[in-house]
């Protein structure tokens, strides 16, 4: 039901292309390579951890998982940074930090 109204919701966005996969993927790089989306949104409960795990290979790729009992979202990003030096690290955790921050805390 939370997947249907998120749906819904994102139905009323034109910019948006919603594509919806109904049935489990059993090779989700295969099925979702040939749409090249900015972002899949699932639910927690009903994808594999294997899968979750290959999607991650995909480069810039926002995985959204909605635990339906909880009404909360999880956020993968499939984003690669380099990581030679620990200030490559800092960066990355600022980064994201910065984006995880409300507008009046910036």
């Amino acid at each position: 039901m939370i997947l249907e109204g998120a749906r819904a919701n994102l139905k009323n966005h034109p910019e948006l292309e919603i594509i919806v996969l109904d049935q489990p993927l059993e090779k989700p790089l295969n099925v979702l390579g040939s749409y090249c989306p900015a972002a899949v949104i699932f639910d927690m409960g009903a994808i594999q951890h294997e899968s979750l795990l290959s999607l991650l290979q995909q480069p810039d790729l926002l995985l959204i998982g909605i635990d339906p009992e909880t009404h909360q979202a999880l956020v993968w990003s499939g984003r690669q940074a380099s990581a030679v030096a620990a200030a490559d690290l800092i960066n990355v955790i600022r980064t994201d930090s910065l984006r995880n921050q409300k507008p009046n805390e910036i």
